[in-house]
């Protein structure tokens, strides 16, 4: 039985939107980045008249060349400072900057926590260690998470060893629940990390490539906070 117009147009629409919603949707994504970006590395440009940089005679928004000037700009600076901390000087300063903020009241326990979790994220040994399987956010329901250390024994409750682990959100895994389990309540599964987080981004529509088998987990370095 041949197909109406109809079916046949609606057959062809969704095939095309299957094949271009992913590009269309990482181009949005790029552009709304950028917007947010825009809006601190914009300042950089402040040095220049507004009249020159700004729609409606200065009063509106910053032209969009103006703002990935100023991004460039950032990205030079930051390479700069990179650069700069490899030597004597730069390192020095960074000390001198560093211990100024840490005697500001209330902006050093700011600053400290966020320069605590950067070093976390950025230093050379994983933060994440293993992609986990807990009860929760209540019993009978399972969520992935991520491994991120054993904690002292302040947060232990008698001989029981208890892990902190990370439930991110999603689509958006930058955001989450720090859950502390005990180890016996712990299911490690058999995924990378990158796995496990291409998992949790994709809504779980792609599964991981190596199948899920529980698995003992090794000892892990004890944390004092």
């Amino acid at each position: 039985m041949k197909k109406s117009l109809f079916a046949r147009w609606r057959a062809n629409f969704f095939t095309g939107l299957a094949i271009l919603l992913p590009g269309i949707a990482s181009v949005v994504q790029l552009v709304w980045i950028f917007g947010r970006v825009a809006t601190i590395t914009d300042m950089l440009l402040i040095f220049l008249p507004s009249k020159l940089t700004h729609k409606n005679a200065g009063e509106g928004e910053m032209y969009w060349y103006w703002s990935l000037a100023a991004l460039a700009l950032a990205v030079l600076l930051i390479s700069l400072a990179g650069r700069l901390t490899r030597y004597y000087i730069g390192k020095k300063m960074v000390e001198m900057l560093d211990q100024g903020l840490l005697h500001v009241p209330l902006l050093n326990k700011i600053y400290l926590t966020i320069k605590q979790v950067n070093q976390a994220f950025t230093s050379n040994k994983s933060s994440f260690k293993q992609v986990v399987l807990i009860e929760f956010p209540r019993a009978g329901q399972r969520s992935v998470g991520f491994v991120t250390g054993e904690l002292d024994q302040a947060f232990q409750q008698g001989q029981v060893k208890t892990i902190s682990v990370f439930v991110p959100t999603t689509p958006n895994p930058t955001s989450g629940f720090l859950v502390l389990v005990p180890e016996s309540e712990v299911t490690k599964l058999d995924m990378s990390v990158a796995e496990g987080i291409k998992f949790i981004v994709s809504l779980g529509a792609i599964p991981p490539e190596s199948p899920l088998a529980p698995r003992a987990l090794p000892n892990l370095p004890v944390t004092h906070g």
